[in-house]
């Protein structure tokens, strides 16, 4: 499982070194595609063959499924870290995620999200209520 908050930065050849504590879990390698939110997304192999294995299962007749799918498959390309933790970040993903320099990687238990700086300030400094949020989530989990 994937938990905890790292600030960090990609090296002049565009590659993100992967926090230590996130290595262990990827085996070096991993998918990386375009998340929610405005993030790239990194899975492990294991974990990116559940959610393959779910989209499989959506109806191509719904538009909405289509477009969905294409989204994830579309941006998405394995990456091998090296035995520093670095690997290349493809250009196309670091434009849809805004990240020049700054990063910050998140464990969000199966994926690890990769965030520009600057969006991730921003989404926590936005208005929303996290105690309102909990409420609502509360329902779903009983």
């Amino acid at each position: 499982m994937f938990i905890g908050e790292y600030s960090h930065f990609l090296d002049a050849k565009n590659r993100m070194i992967l926090p230590s504590k996130f290595r262990d879990e990827l085996n070096g390698e991993g998918v990386i595609t375009k998340g929610l939110d405005g993030c790239l997304y990194l899975f492990p192999f294991s974990e990116w063959k559940i959610l393959q294995e779910k989209l499989k299962k959506l109806p191509l007749t719904s538009k909405d499924a289509r477009a969905f799918v294409r989204f994830f498959f579309s941006g998405a390309c394995q990456v091998n870290f090296d035995k520093q933790g670095r690997a290349l970040i493809p250009q196309n993903l670091l434009e849809y995620a805004s990240i020049k320099k700054d990063i910050v990687s998140i464990g969000v238990m199966t994926k690890i999200e990769i965030w520009s700086k600057e969006k991730w300030e921003s989404y926590n400094d936005s208005d929303m209520n996290f105690d309102e949020i909990a409420e609502k989530m509360s329902e779903l989990l009983i």
